[in-house]
């Protein structure tokens, strides 16, 4: 098979990467891929949301089969024109993306779904929402409906911090996603993230996982797009697991169904947890980013089978082959991230790392300048490692951030710190 690989972090990098395990795989081009990518498989300068322009580059390049890794290539409908042009395709429509392109559609969806989640209210103006929190108190979550790139979530803890997050969001921050709001309940418990592959009638649990969204150990400081992440998550047992996908995920697969679109991808719902009852927090409509590189490391080879099944239909006749391990990723970011920070700085002692199935280095945003690479983005490099449990996976990354010299990048020390 010819595989194209829309995106260009650490997520598409760790789906590169297992898709190259893949003897099926023939070629792979990963657009626009950056410098780690680079060394795996072709890259190709395209724009991802730009459904014409991807669908001539198919054609021309003899694809058979269409990963889209980011939500705005999703969002945008670049997987409706692929597929209305014959194409092989895994990731949603764009009517079925809506479950992460806005909150207050899938707020809509559980209501009729009948699937546990947090109370909310929805609005388009500030004074109303103001009004709101209000009435509610603190504390209390703020959210900007739309795609914020991860980072359009405030956890207000007083009043003024969630006033300051709707002035913030009505007032531009977040672009177009901010120019509505949905407020939620403050919800207590353990958050973890469950993912599951759908073909529009089947759901395939393939892993659980949890991240660190702050910046600072202890998960102290603002929210990033994620500071590393952790495979399998501890506080989704089994039975938990179970109860997610039979009150949450598939009465939601019903109803999106019946609406007449169908979901199809691979749907990550993001589920907080207390005394063994999961309600879900948020559905996105792709891998996370770093989740997907500890599922990856985990999954291996079959990942591509697994992915072409959902895209075709057929995940009724698979299953899932884990292996009995863990995995960790720790995320180096540039200095300064998630607020200002510079560009250009050189990497060195990447090729002191490993790189095998229990050890690798995600590229997540690199390129290369006179054959040297450098940080090009503010996360940087997810350095992930597999071991017999976790402590084995943790002291396997450790010791390759430790290798890695780069001194304007900074890294949290204490990934896993809740499961360990």
């Amino acid at each position: 098979m010819n595989i194209l690989i829309l995106g260009g972090g650490g997520r598409e990098h760790a789906l590169a990467w297992a898709v190259m395990q893949n003897p099926k795989c023939d070629k792979l081009i990963v657009a626009p891929g950056n410098a780690g990518i680079a060394q795996i498989a072709e890259c190709a300068s395209l724009d991802i949301e730009n459904g014409a322009a991807v669908v001539n580059f198919c054609d021309a390049n003899a694809i058979d089969f269409i990963i889209i890794g980011p939500e705005a290539p999703l969002a945008a409908g670049v997987g409706d024109r692929l597929r209305d042009a014959g194409f092989l395709v895994f990731g949603p429509s764009g009517a079925a993306a809506r479950l992460e392109a806005s909150k207050h559609f899938t707020k809509e969806i559980c209501d009729a779904a009948g699937a546990p989640t947090a109370g909310y209210a929805h609005f388009t103006d500030a004074e109303s929402a103001k009004a709101h929190v209000r009435e509610a108190g603190a504390p209390i979550v703020v959210k900007a409906d739309g795609l914020a790139a991860g980072k359009g979530v405030i956890v207000a803890e007083t009043e003024d911090q969630a006033m300051a997050a709707i002035d913030d969001m009505f007032g531009g921050e977040f672009g177009a996603a901010g120019a509505e709001v949905v407020i939620e309940e403050f919800m207590t418990g353990e958050e973890a993230s469950f993912f599951v592959l759908c073909d529009g009638e089947t759901a395939l649990p393939i892993g659980t996982a949890q991240d660190h969204k702050r910046v600072g150990e202890g998960d102290t400081g603002p929210n990033t797009g994620g500071m590393g992440a952790y495979s399998p998550a501890p506080v989704l047992t089994d039975a938990v697991a179970q109860k997610a996908l039979r009150d949450i995920i598939e009465p939601t697969l019903r109803e999106m169904a019946k609406r007449g679109t169908p979901y199809q991808g691979v749907l990550y719902a993001g589920l907080m947890i207390e005394n063994g009852q999961p309600r879900l927090v948020e559905y996105n409509a792709r891998f996370g980013d770093p989740e997907c590189q500890v599922l990856m490391m985990r999954l291996g080879a079959q990942a591509l089978d697994l992915m072409q099944a959902a895209a075709e239909g057929r995940l009724a006749e698979c299953s899932v082959n884990w292996a009995d391990d863990h995995a960790m990723t720790v995320v180096m970011a540039a200095k300064g991230y998630p607020g200002a920070y510079e560009k250009g700085s050189v990497i060195r002692g990447l090729d002191d790392c490993a790189e095998d199935s229990f050890h690798m280095v995600f590229h997540a945003g690199t390129a290369e300048v006179d054959g040297r690479i450098v940080a090009s983005g503010g996360r940087v490099l997810n350095v992930t490692a597999r071991g017999a449990s976790l402590e084995q996976a943790r002291d396997r990354a450790y010791a390759m951030v430790d290798r890695i010299e780069w001194p304007e990048g900074f890294c949290r020390r204490d990934i896993g710190w809740r499961a360990l």
